[in-house]
């Protein structure tokens, strides 16, 4: 008898020791919902372009497992930079606490918890991420991608029909097809006027879009002319893949109440001047800008292609000192992140904008399209560029100048 009960002493401990673990586990209603909510949901929703909407219950709960070991390699939410958090107001990574309970939540089987702890999910426009838009410009026709080959940039035009000055304070370029898109470069030239490739990446830059990327909001006061009597001309790099497709890219914008104080441009440290020898797995690549005039830097956007493996920005003062500014370690084609400053920082005219890259073109390189070529500078993926972006604010009425650009 003596052991009987111990026997049922011992059963109902260890039936109650899994019961106490599901009890105390994260669940999706409390615990886990809060962090998909401030950091997932603005891409992981339906009509946005991740692969699955983490919004409710039934849609995460799938993809648990996938959700450990992406948050468990701290490869999502994606972010690129190693920087204290703090530094960039668009560092999107998950404190420690935030990691800890989505892995206790999927290692207690991912239970959902009362829906009373379900907090009220986000409203967003569909399809949009800077909200709903107040005009949405459409491609005049949509171009044809081929299945295969070698498509050169295009030059398309999309009409405004404004009669008057707008300022943008939100722009989200979505293009149509995402799989083949490379990126996007929209800018402004008069209506009717023979389209050119100069403006790019002039003053009548309004935007650009490269893989995976959401729209932008700039912060209140500031913003981009979008000129009256004007077309948009997209710069359009398409990539084929294997599968045929059309494209009619929009363009959707949010307008200022008022005209801005200040206006969004930007600059670049860009160096065509290189060739990744055949096999290297981390060949150098450096260039250098020297502000003409003193400068308010907002942002970083370093670009490379399917070699780039990382990149760093350093400003050298004119007392001899340098800091560094931007450090990507692990650079990823597939998610070319804009760094914005949580505060903008005033560069004095003289500073020195040095960035280092480097190429990794070695067969280690699973993303590299042939590692026994010589690369140098080219438009298509398959080819290279080294350019450290930067946005940059100025004066509404200040005249553009070649730091501007």
């Amino acid at each position: 008898m003596r052991i009987a009960r111990i026997g049922v002493v011992v059963a109902a401990v260890l039936t109650w020791a899994p019961l106490a673990q599901a009890q105390t586990a994260p669940t999706f209603a409390k615990d886990v919902a809060p962090i998909f909510y401030s950091k997932c949901v603005e891409c992981h929703r339906p009509t946005m372009f991740a692969p699955m909407s983490l919004v409710t219950f039934d849609e995460a709960r799938p993809w648990a497992r996938s959700i450990r070991q992406r948050v468990a390699a701290r490869t999502m939410p994606p972010w690129g930079a190693e920087t204290p958090h703090g530094m960039f107001k668009n560092d999107p990574r998950l404190s420690d606490k935030q990691v800890e309970t989505i892995l206790a939540w999927v290692d207690a089987g991912a239970p959902k918890g009362n829906d009373r702890d379900l907090p009220v999910a986000p409203k967003y426009a569909d399809g949009w991420s800077i909200g709903k838009p107040d005009a949405v410009f459409t491609m005049e026709e949509a171009f044809q991608i081929p299945a295969t080959g070698v498509v050169e940039y295009q030059y398309l035009r999309m009409p405004t029909g404004l009669t008057e000055d707008k300022w943008i304070q939100a722009i989200e370029i979505k293009p149509q097809a995402r799989a083949q898109v490379h990126h996007v470069i929209a800018f402004t030239q008069p209506a009717g006027q023979p389209m050119t490739a100069g403006g790019a990446l002039g003053p009548g830059n309004i935007g650009g879009v490269t893989p995976n990327k959401p729209g932008v909001v700039f912060e209140p006061g500031v913003g981009r002319l979008l000129a009256a009597n004007s077309d948009i001309i997209l710069q359009m790099h398409y990539t084929t893949n294997g599968e045929a497709t059309t494209d009619r890219t929009q363009i959707g914008v949010v307008y200022a109440k008022q005209p801005p104080r200040l206006q969004q441009r930007g600059g670049s440290v860009i160096q065509p001047r290189f060739a990744i020898p055949a096999g290297a797995p981390a060949h150098e690549v450096s260039g250098s800008r020297v502000l003409a005039t003193d400068t308010m830097i907002t942002s970083f956007t370093p670009h490379m292609h399917m070699r780039g493996k990382d990149m760093t920005y350093t400003a050298k003062f004119l007392d001899g000192t340098t800091e560094l500014l931007l450090s990507v370690p692990k650079y990823d084609f597939n998610w070319q992140i804009t760094y914005e400053l949580a505060r903008p920082r005033l560069f004095p005219k003289g500073t020195e904008i040095q960035v280092v890259a480097h190429f990794d073109n070695s067969p280690s390189n699973k993303f590299n399209p042939d590692p026994t070529k010589v690369v140098t500078w080219g438009d298509q993926t398959f080819e290279e560029m080294m350019i450290g972006f930067w946005g940059t604010v100025v004066e509404r009425a200040a005249a553009p100048t070649s730091q501007q650009k």
